[in-house]
């Protein structure tokens, strides 16, 4: 009788333990079966696809996405680029977004480290005319037709600034001691030869019929190294985007004498080159591209995470704040728009003699 109850006993112990392997085997395969599942989706919490199509688009958040700055903190690319990802992560479009600033010649340190990440779908550039001209005066192998163009963001005129000390109370001030001796006075912009802080007193050379190739042009590494030499009086004059030193400009230490573009800049008391009898009108731009050989998959989600980021009010918002002019075009159309103004500034700096 205890020899029977002892082997059913055992007999029940072993039958037990076999069913509970069979269960442990099972939660392991389903497992499996689950993450296998998950890695043909190509979603997950990155809401990035690996497969083609354009429904990656709706996944969610994008996530891991890094902007690249091409020049120091504190100039144009930089303060762009930042509120961008301000509204990104605000509207929960992307999550996380991080800026890292890459300086260095005129921005083509960072257009050779998109250039050369291909098929990074995760990194992009704020770029933007600069660069362009950088790309040429720098004899960089690396150009921006290299990349994935992704979207133009804005556009805005250029100013003529000073410092409070300075002499030149008006345009006409500046212009009428720049005639008298052109190499004489220093002239400062936040960018290589050929981008926009250059090619604007360049223009504006020749509108008052001075000689360009007189004129003494002094390059700083974005706005951020510009800054100092504005307040610090080392230059005759600065040309540059007027958004970057609004709060400068808004406490008298910065005195813009006029801006180039076709109407007036809100939040700036100072009159439009043409209103003061120049005949020029200048713009800048800025936008963001990605590196080379990206999928279709990311292409199509970076680009309609910026197309939310435009549609919404908080970016409207930081329109008018930074005096920035709406220029939104992505894909083919900011590709075709970038080898126009490619071919146009190697015209110009060519005629210069700089590239």
């Amino acid at each position: 009788m205890h020899q029977s109850v002892l082997l059913t006993s055992l007999t029940k112990n072993f039958t037990e333990k076999r069913n509970t392997m069979r269960q442990i085997r099972a939660l392991r395969i389903a497992a499996v079966a689950a993450g296998i599942a998950l890695m043909a989706t190509g979603c997950g919490a990155t809401g990035k696809s690996s497969t083609s199509g354009s429904s990656s688009a709706a996944a969610g958040p994008v996530t891991g996405l890094q902007i690249l700055v091409p020049n120091t903190p504190g100039g144009g690319y930089d303060t762009t680029a930042r509120a961008a990802a301000k509204v990104l992560d605000d509207e929960k479009i992307a999550t996380n977004t991080e800026v890292f600033n890459l300086a260095g010649a005129g921005g083509t340190v960072g257009l050779a480290r998109v250039v050369n990440e291909k098929g990074n779908g995760d990194l992009t550039m704020l770029m933007g005319l600069g660069v362009v001209g950088a790309s040429y005066t720098n004899k960089s192998a690396s150009k921006l037709t290299d990349t994935t163009p992704l979207a133009k963001l804005i556009e805005e005129p250029g100013a003529i600034m000073v410092s409070k000390d300075s002499p030149y109370k008006t345009i006409d001030d500046l212009v009428k001691a720049w005639k008298a001796d052109p190499g004489s006075i220093a002239v400062g912009g936040g960018s290589s030869p050929g981008g926009p802080d250059h090619l604007l007193p360049m223009q504006l050379a020749g509108a008052v019929g001075i000689d360009a190739t007189k004129v003494n042009f002094v390059s700083y590494d974005g706005g951020g190294d510009l800054l100092p030499a504005i307040l610090g009086n080392k230059l005759g004059f600065a040309a540059s985007g007027a958004g970057e030193y609004l709060k400068q400009i808004e406490s008298g230490e910065v005195r813009v004498l006029a801006t180039s573009g076709a109407e007036r800049l809100d939040g700036v008391d100072a009159p439009t080159l043409k209103e003061s009898n120049i005949d020029l009108v200048f713009t800048n731009w800025r936008g963001i591209v990605a590196p080379p050989g990206i999928s279709d998959a990311d292409k199509a989600t970076l680009i309609a995470a910026l197309e939310k980021m435009h549609g919404t009010e908080a970016w409207k918002e930081t329109l008018k704040t930074h005096s920035w002019t709406d220029a939104f075009v992505t894909g083919d159309e900011f590709k075709t728009f970038l080898t126009e103004q490619d071919k146009r500034v190697a015209d110009v700096l060519t005629k210069l003699g700089l590239a």
